[in-house]
């Protein structure tokens, strides 16, 4: 997966939404401390740039070095590539060790990840107690060519890749396996909408960028945003000089980690001798 997102990093990069800075100061409203935090699959870190201005320290973390490169330079930022096959006693020690972490953030990424061992990972290193992760995504809802978009969708099904239906669904499906601290939870995420000023050019950026497109074209060598599809779009957009307000319909998941159970008693425990 790394791979595929490396060979259209640039790309990437451009065409990805900036998130609302209030969404940020939520996140942070949630956490005891706020010395550090690590964005996990940062890509070209816009989600970093925003949790650096509530945190002292942020660690941007991602399995593509390409997409790494393509990052925007912050002084409170690191980024650190960090490969899908690093250890899990590896990662924890780059990160900054047990309980080090005030807020784990993951925009538009989790969906990718072999989730039980990131969770794993998580529940180590985040502060306890006092630590948050947050996950979220988002759709495309592009009004002025919505009916026009959901069919260039389908046409992207067979080349999808199954974890990318928890994206689809809007996370509701998503294992989270966190405590609830009242911003979205398990089953039930919460919704936010991010907007945004786009060109036609942006417009068509965006969907070159996502991962059903890029793997048609990798796999059978089938351009699914062809000439023709991109006339009809221009179209219904009203010219490609025309900037537009796009919604993205958003939806976050966030907790902290669950207590561990009590152990069971040890036997004759309470009984009078």
């Amino acid at each position: 997966m790394a791979e595929l997102f490396s060979e259209q990093a640039a790309i990437y990069a451009a065409a990805r939404p900036v998130y609302p800075k209030d969404l940020f100061a939520k996140l942070a409203a949630l956490t005891d401390g706020h010395r550090f935090a690590w964005d996990v699959g940062t890509g070209s870190g816009q989600a970093a740039i925003g949790v650096a201005e509530h945190y002292d320290k942020v660690l941007a973390t991602d399995a593509s070095a390409e997409q790494l490169r393509h990052a925007v330079p912050h002084p409170k930022v690191r980024y650190l590539h960090t490969a899908d096959t690093t250890p899990e006693e590896e990662l924890v020690a780059a990160v900054g060790g047990e309980g080090s972490v005030d807020l784990i953030t993951v925009a538009q990424a989790v969906h990718w990840f072999d989730l039980p061992a990131f969770y794993a990972v998580a529940n180590r290193v985040l502060r306890k107690p006092g630590g948050v992760i947050a996950v979220w995504g988002y759709n495309y809802h592009v009004i002025p060519v919505e009916d026009l978009l959901s069919r260039f969708f389908r046409t992207t099904l067979p080349y999808r890749d199954p974890r990318s239906w928890y994206l689809m669904e809007g996370f509701r499906n998503l294992p989270f396996p966190f405590a609830d601290v009242g911003l979205g939870r398990e089953g039930q995420p919460a919704g936010f909408d991010i907007e945004q000023e786009k060109s036609f050019a942006g417009l068509i950026g965006m969907l070159r960028s996502t991962g059903a497109v890029a793997r048609a074209r990798q796999q059978d060598g089938v351009e699914l945003l062809d000439e023709h599809v991109i006339k009809e779009l221009e179209e219904e957009w009203g010219g490609p000089e025309l900037v537009r307000k796009v919604t993205y319909k958003a939806f976050l998941l966030t907790g902290t980690p669950r207590p561990a159970p009590s152990p069971p008693p040890s036997a004759g425990a309470g009984l009078e001798e």
